[in-house]
């Protein structure tokens, strides 16, 4: 026996692993009983796979339904036999009995389906339902040929090693007869051959062996004890020897099945019948099935399922109650009819999650296992995906499908999806199941941070202090974690500050300064924080690029330019000027001169001639304010007014000028108290002491010729402390009329021309450029706004630049495409010439000229010069 198992697990091991590879399929065969660790097949080579490729990639084994008791060995690729292998456990009588597997494959991840079929040995022997069994046939009213059902053996087993053969001990009385069918289960009866004589042998006792056709065969037993009995003589007889029933499935309990009918020809209690069941197959029928024992009626007093048991064979027996009583025998066959009442059972294999944005079309996310209990149509089942997109399901082998993704996904839009596979059989009415499956997305780097605005407009005012915040910037990066987090940094490659041309004389480059040097960027926050004091009067417009950079990989940035416009705050007083050397002769007849000795002690000095009409200038002067805007919009005004003094100044130019015709009465000299005062919030102001003397006609007009001679030698008459007064003018008046009697006349003449000169001479400065003449200067009405487009640098005396104003031109509409300009327009930062000596006052523009105006902006100008001619 032992070379038997030896040479049946040598066939096992020595069997082809036969595999059609159409659809991923393997196959292969192990007996049962198989020891632990038995080969069953090399399953990493007959995949294709290389040596080590199998514990790389991560095949594994995924059983379906019934434990498998069989493992994968993850180092050699191999399927080996785990545990007990029992074919009659796991298959019962089903023929063949093959275990379905699923094998994993990752990287990329691929579903193989293994058959592995269980072979039957020969490990069960036949066994009857009883180890004994009675029967009572009556003397001689049995007559020889009377047949007797024997209810057989079963043998676990299948096949050949099921197939069953009796032999009976041996008896001159009895004999077996065996009836085979290929539709019904063998039926066996115990046969009398000669008549029974109870006198002679009351009881008799025999053997009923059962063998199988396996090698070596089994054998199984069960006694026989027949008593032999008097009297009754005729057994009840059934009107079929076979009831064949149909029920369906869902029968409820208390079903009507079916009724048997048996008759007894003999007379009296003898032909009483009673029914009873004496055995069913499978043996759980007994529970299932209630007969009537007096009317025959058989019903259903339990649920009968078509996916467990298709069929029950009821063997009833008929006994009348004669004494003997006699027994008579039929069959009643069950055959349950399937409904479709086992919805489909969705399950998943393999989930893999969490998938990310960028995948692939065409990714397998999850393998499932669809199975409906039912056979037929109540069976077939089909499969899909709720909702639709962007997922779907594709049938890979029978029962087997994958979850695919069928559109690209967006995390920013959808990060988690709820997906819902469905199932649905062929029945009617169709039953459907389904599987929540939750599908979350994993983020990708492929958003950059994005700013709410291209451009930033920030506002600061001047004299801020340092460290303080000047604006908040955020960027909104829709990925998440480090893909998501932002950080800020000020970007150099587009970051500048213009400052103040006064600057610019030791800066190469046009006097653009790096913006690190005025503001920088947290981090983390992207607060914009000042470095240092703003001052206006350095820097008027900073223009940066603030970059945003997320912790992606690759790293992702967005950038946002920032305008930092520095307000003007009222933070200098006016500054008074010294008077230009030539002042006295454009004066005209005024003779206002200022000395050095008397501008260094805080006083100018002027002359101007009794009898001088009302309205002629006798002096201006001058300041300047380094700030812009109002203020730096400058008033003069007398500080100790007379309602009818001699002399007033200009609100705006700052010329001091006869008020009314001057007198004897008026005296010799005045000081006058002019205050010079911005229109800033709260105002600031300076204050310049005026010293006028009043002379004689002549003697003012040869006042005003000295100094025109001394203008010309470019140098200023003065010693500190010196005073010109009136006897100072006399002395002068008579050592030239002693030394030039004779040039009197030619010095009155001379004296009157520069007079009208003076007098009559333009005084505001206008720009010299081609085209009309534009003047620029200060309004008395309207509101000051800043542009970062149209700004004019007053240039203040030699070079010193500073932002007095800003003026905005209208926005008139562009000219026709193609129109030539009618002046040609200077160069940015070009200094335009002025007629006048006078270096007073040039302007510098940064950008194209204002539009042309027919009159000047403001009531007073104090830009000396001449237009150019029409």
């Amino acid at each position: 026996m032992g070379s038997r198992w030896c040479a049946a697990l040598l066939r096992v091991l020595v069997l082809q692993a036969a595999w059609a590879l159409a659809g991923g399929q393997v196959r292969y065969s192990v007996a049962e009983e198989a020891k632990a660790g038995t080969v069953v097949g090399r399953l990493s080579q007959d995949l294709g796979l290389e040596a080590g490729e199998a514990e790389a990639r991560r095949l594994r084994l995924v059983a379906q339904g019934r434990r498998a008791s069989v493992e994968l060995s993850g180092a050699s690729g191999a399927l080996l036999v785990s545990s007990r292998l029992d074919r009659e456990e796991l298959c019962g009588k089903s023929a063949p009995c093959a275990l379905r597997l699923e094998v994993l494959l990752e990287r990329p991840l691929r579903v193989f389906h293994v058959e592995l079929e269980v072979t039957d040995i020969n490990d069960n022997a036949p066994i009857f339902p009883a180890a004994r069994k009675n029967l009572s046939i009556a003397e001689f009213t049995t007559l020889p040929g009377s047949r007797f059902p024997l209810e057989g053996a079963s043998d676990a087993d299948i096949g050949a090693n099921a197939q069953l053969s009796y032999t009976l001990s041996p008896s001159e009385h009895f004999a077996l007869d065996l009836h085979r069918s290929e539709e019904y289960r063998e039926s066996l009866f115990l046969v009398l051959t000669k008549s029974l004589d109870r006198e002679t042998t009351p009881v008799h006792r025999l053997v009923l062996t059962a063998s199988d056709g396996g090698r070596p065969s089994l054998t199984g037993t069960m006694e026989l004890e027949i008593s032999v009995l008097d009297a009754n003589d005729n057994p009840p007889q059934f009107n079929q020897s076979v009831y064949k029933v149909q029920l369906p499935e869902n029968a409820t309990e208390g079903t009507f099945v079916a009724r048997v009918n048996a008759t007894d020809p003999d007379l009296g209690s003898n032909s009483e019948v009673t029914y009873s069941v004496s055995s069913t197959f499978p043996e759980k029928g007994i529970n299932i099935f209630l007969l009537n024992a007096r009317t025959g009626e058989i019903h259903l007093a339990g649920t009968v399922d078509y996916e467990d048991i298709r069929s029950y064979e009821i063997q009833i027996e008929a006994t009348d109650k004669g004494t003997p009583s006699l027994l008579g025998h039929c069959k009643v066959v069950v055959e349950v009819l399937d409904v479709n009442d086992n919805a489909p059972e969705v399950r998943v294999t393999s989930l893999s999650v969490p998938v990310a944005e960028d995948a692939a079309v065409g990714t397998v996310v999850a393998v499932l296992s669809v199975s409906d209990r039912d056979s037929g149509a109540n069976g077939r089942v089909r499969c899909w995906v709720w909702p639709a997109s962007p997922f779907g399901v594709e049938a890979t082998f029978s029962g087997s499908y994958s979850l695919v993704l069928r559109e690209a996904l967006d995390r920013e839009r959808v990060s988690e999806y709820e997906v819902e596979v469905r199932a649905e059989d062929g029945g009617a009415p169709a039953l459907r199941a389904s599987r929540g499956l939750r599908v979350p997305v994993s983020d990708v780097n492929d958003n950059a941070p994005a700013f709410a605005q291209a451009v930033y407009t920030v506002l600061a005012r001047e004299n801020n202090a340092a460290g303080a915040e000047l604006a908040r910037l955020w960027a909104r990066d829709p990925d998440e974690a480090g893909n998501g987090r932002v950080s800020y940094s000020l970007w150099e490659g587009g970051a500048g500050a213009l400052s103040s041309p006064s600057s610019w004389s030791g800066a190469a480059g046009g006097g653009w300064r790096p913006a690190s040097s005025y503001v920088s960027v947290d981090a983390e926050s992207g607060r914009v924080w000042a470095l240092q004091p703003l001052d206006y009067e350095e820097l008027q417009v900073l223009q940066f690029e603030v970059r945003a950079v997320d912790a992606g990989e690759p790293p992702l940035s967005g950038n946002a330019t920032v305008q930092l416009f520095v307000l003007d705050e009222n933070d200098n007083a006016p500054a008074l000027l010294p008077p230009p050397a030539g002042s006295a002769a454009e004066a005209g007849g005024a003779a206002a001169e200022a000395a050095a000795a008397g501008w260094g002690s805080g006083t100018l000095w002027a002359w101007a001639a009794w009898g001088a009409p009302a309205g002629q200038v006798v002096a201006k002067i001058r300041a300047v304010d380094a700030d812009s805007g109002y203020n730096a919009w400058l008033r003069y005004e007398l500080r100790e007014a007379r309602p009818k003094g001699p002399f007033r100044v200009g609100l705006y130019s700052g010329e001091v000028s006869t008020a009314r015709p001057l007198d004897e009465a008026d005296g010799a000299r005045h000081t006058l108290l002019i205050v010079v005062r911005d229109h800033g919030e709260p105002a600031r102001s300076a204050t310049a002491t005026l010293s006028v003397s009043l002379l004689e006609a002549a003697e003012a007009a040869l006042a005003a010729a000295a100094g025109s001679s001394s203008s010309s030698s470019s140098s200023w008459r003065a010693a500190p402390g010196a005073e010109t007064g009136p006897s100072g003018a006399s002395a002068a008046t008579n050592v030239w009329l002693v030394v030039a009697i004779c040039a009197v006349s030619s010095l009155f003449l001379l004296a009157v021309v520069l007079y009208g000169a003076a007098r009559w001479a333009p005084r505001a400065a206008v720009l010299s450029a081609p085209g009309p003449t534009t003047l620029v200067c200060a309004s008395e009405v309207g509101s000051w706004s800043y542009s970062q487009r149209h700004s004019r640098s007053l240039c203040v005396a030699d070079g010193a630049a500073k932002s007095d104003l800003m003026v905005f031109s209208p926005n008139f509409p562009p000219p026709p495409p193609g129109a030539a300009p009618k002046d040609p327009q200077p160069e940015p930062f070009a200094l335009l010439h002025t007629v006048s000596a006078d270096p007073l006052l040039a302007f510098s523009l940064s950008l194209p000229t204002l539009p042309s105006v027919p009159r000047p902006l403001c009531s007073s100008c104090s830009y000396r010069g001449s237009a150019p001619a029409a």
